[in-house]
């Protein structure tokens, strides 16, 4: 069996770990967008787009079930994709939005880039279920993930910047809604004090259960849109071994390498 995993950049690799952990036996392919992160500043017509060309690159690769690991994309895209491709379309938005339900007393922040909290889609779920939404958009967050700088005094100081509203509406409950995010978890969990974390990548790992055929050994290919600087420090952080990534040629949009 075969899932395909995208995201804008190596956020999703989180969810792609809580994959490989519960399921073994999978065959991965993961493709990150590095050329073209962040998705958070794009507008929903872009971000479609760009979701399209990496789903269709996964496809092509012969996928089963198809994950979208990216908050961005998941709350402008996931309806596109199914229209457009006859398999499983699964986001990391409802699955975050149902961790959160079972743990929170009734406030629940949100946080993530500015596309996915301008989407409301976070805000909407939460809502019919009579919880009290707070939101706040962290854009400085992805590129930190992306520079591999996950802690000390700058990210503790951006944390506190975008935190501290959210920390005097007395949240319970915070949903990490970006993949990047739980990189940051430490830092995060430090400045909001006694507060539930939800990280959506092992949630959206085990909503695909029903769906999975357990047979043979798995294997993971890795592919980029780009070589950036810290992509290889990132993958052996990420998922503890030296896979070698493989950098694509030429635009996903016109061709692959």
């Amino acid at each position: 069996m075969k899932i395909g995993v995208f995201d804008s950049g190596v956020g999703g690799l989180t969810v792609l770990k809580a994959l490989r952990e519960n399921f073994p036996e999978v065959d991965l392919f993961y493709i990150g967008d590095t050329a073209r992160v962040p998705y958070g500043n794009r507008s929903p017509q872009t971000v479609i787009r760009y979701s399209i060309e990496c789903a269709t690159f996964l496809v092509e690769k012969g996928v089963d079930i198809l994950v979208v690991a990216c908050n961005t994309a998941s709350s402008y895209a996931l309806e596109a994709l199914r229209v457009k491709f006859a398999l499983p379309v699964i986001g990391v938005v409802e699955p975050g939005v149902r961790e959160a339900l079972k743990v929170t007393k009734g406030k629940v922040g949100v946080i993530g880039t500015l596309a996915t909290v301008r989407s409301g889609t976070y805000q909407r779920l939460l809502r019919r279920e009579g919880v009290e939404v707070f939101s706040k958009a962290c854009p400085l967050f992805v590129p930190l993930v992306e520079e591999g700088i996950f802690k000390g005094n700058i990210v503790k100081a951006v944390a506190e910047m975008y935190l501290k509203d959210l920390k005097k509406q007395g949240i319970d409950t915070l949903i990490l809604g970006c993949t990047h995010y739980p990189l940051l978890k430490d830092v995060i969990q430090e400045v909001m004090g006694e507060v539930n974390i939800v990280d959506s990548s092992l949630a959206t790992a085990h909503q695909l259960e029903h769906l999975i055929i357990k047979e043979g050994e798995g294997e993971t290919a890795l592919y980029f849109t780009d070589e950036s600087q810290n992509l290889y420090k990132l993958i052996k952080i990420l998922l503890g071994n030296n896979l070698k990534p493989v950098i694509l040629q030429e635009d996903i949009c016109h061709g692959k390498s």
